[in-house]
């Protein structure tokens, strides 16, 4: 008995079978009559699927998404044939670049330039004089409110130095987008302690942001940075939220930003971030400066600043409570070297402030706040500032090897 090959009917696979063999043998019975119908067969099934589309589109995908080489040279090599076969992917970076078009388009008429002129006294050279700085702003009323940094429009301790001393602003101008035109803007109010402030220009029928919801956004998504650094007026860059939440400690307050890597650049202060629907979700504010860092920026969520410039259209200034004391932070190491506690060491009572009315003194150590550890100066700031003017609080705190309770009731910040 032999071992044959065997054609499966199929015409996949061939296995092998065990078979007896036959002496009779016919040419038109064994070759010709299967070499024919074989071939009629062939014939047929390539008609129905090559005459009919849906046949021949179910039994020969279609991916418009890849491209692929189907083409043979006799003359190259079978490994060059196999290279030409892969698959490639093409990827398009149209939608970004629609996206980047549309937000851009739909923003820019809502951001301002602004320069401010400040006057310079220099008791050391005996001179007067004046400088300039510049910024940008978010138009946030069509009436001619404009929401931008406080530090553009005021002079502080950090522009004074032995050699000259900075006044109050003498002249603030706004240019509105493709208008050389310099409106002289007022100062509504402003704020330190956050960094914003407000103008207003006697102007109707401006384009006004949309404003987004800062706490809706996610790390990774797109971000658009609008402003005029170092003057170039109305200057988009883009890039991603890089994260949340993150606490900035600057010389005047400790402020809690979006991070993102849209370039933020000298004059891009109190631009707008905005998200992919063109709406602000933050006020451009802040950026790392030094050798070796790039692509951290930063932005006050745009959450954070509605209350605050409400406060600064209505009153000219934000009211916060306060309980009137100047604090050092009592780290555990500090409290067993001087027999302390955790807390927050009292350095200065004010006069006539609540701490005082209350019976705190210098020295005492302020533990808690309505139940709520205080570790840090910055947190028990944090917690008073949360609660409102006239409202009593439950303070602890340590003197004399004992923790004690009082109750205080905050007034407004003067």
């Amino acid at each position: 008995m032999d071992n044959n090959f065997y054609n499966s009917n199929d015409g996949d696979t061939y296995k092998f079978v065990n078979s007896k063999n036959k002496s009779n043998f016919s040419f038109s019975k064994n070759i010709l009559i299967p070499f024919v119908s074989g071939i009629l067969g062939s014939s047929i099934v390539l008609g129905v699927v090559f005459c009919f589309p849906n046949i021949r589109s179910s039994l020969i995908p279609k991916n418009e998404n890849t491209l692929v080489s189907s083409t043979v040279d006799n003359n190259s090599n079978n490994y060059q044939n196999i290279e030409n076969a892969q698959l490639t992917s093409a990827v398009s970076l149209k939608n970004y670049s629609d996206t980047a078009i549309s937000v851009a388009k739909k923003v820019l008429p809502s951001i301002v330039g602004i320069e401010v002129e400040f006057p310079v006294t220099s008791s050391f050279y005996r001179m007067n004089s004046t400088t300039t700085s510049s910024g940008s702003g978010i138009i946030i009323s069509e009436d001619g409110y404009i929401l931008t940094n406080n530090h553009i429009i005021s002079s502080s301790s950090s522009n004074t130095s032995f050699y000259y001393s900075l006044g109050e602003a003498s002249s603030v101008k706004v240019y509105l987008y493709e208008d050389d035109t310099p409106y002289e803007a007022s100062i509504v109010g402003s704020d330190e302690k956050t960094d914003l402030a407000v103008l207003k220009i006697e102007k109707n029928g401006l384009v006004s942001a949309e404003l987004g919801d800062s706490d809706s956004i996610n790390v990774g998504e797109f971000a658009m940075a609008i402003g005029n650094p170092i003057g170039l007026q109305s200057s988009v860059t883009c890039g991603v939220i890089s994260a949340l939440n993150r606490n900035i400690k600057t010389s005047d307050a400790t402020y809690t930003v979006i991070q993102t890597d849209a370039a933020i650049n000298s004059g891009n202060s109190g631009g707008a971030l905005v998200n992919s629907d063109g709406k602000v979700i933050g006020v451009n504010t802040l950026k790392v400066s030094s050798t070796g860092v790039e692509g951290i920026g930063f932005a006050i969520p745009i959450n954070s600043t509605k209350d605050i410039y409400s406060q600064l259209i209505a009153s000219g200034k934000v009211k916060r409570a306060y309980i009137g004391i100047t604090g050092q932070n009592i780290d555990e190491a500090t409290a067993q070297k001087h027999n302390l506690v955790v807390g927050v060491y009292i350095r200065e009572v004010k006069d006539f402030s609540p701490a005082q009315k209350a019976g705190l003194k210098v020295g005492d150590v302020i533990t808690s706040v309505n139940n709520t550890s205080i570790s840090t100066v910055d947190k028990l700031t944090d917690l008073i500032s949360s609660l409102n003017i006239g409202d009593t609080v439950t303070v602890s705190y340590y003197r004399d090897g004992d923790i004690k309770n009082i109750n205080i009731t905050l007034e407004e910040e003067n």
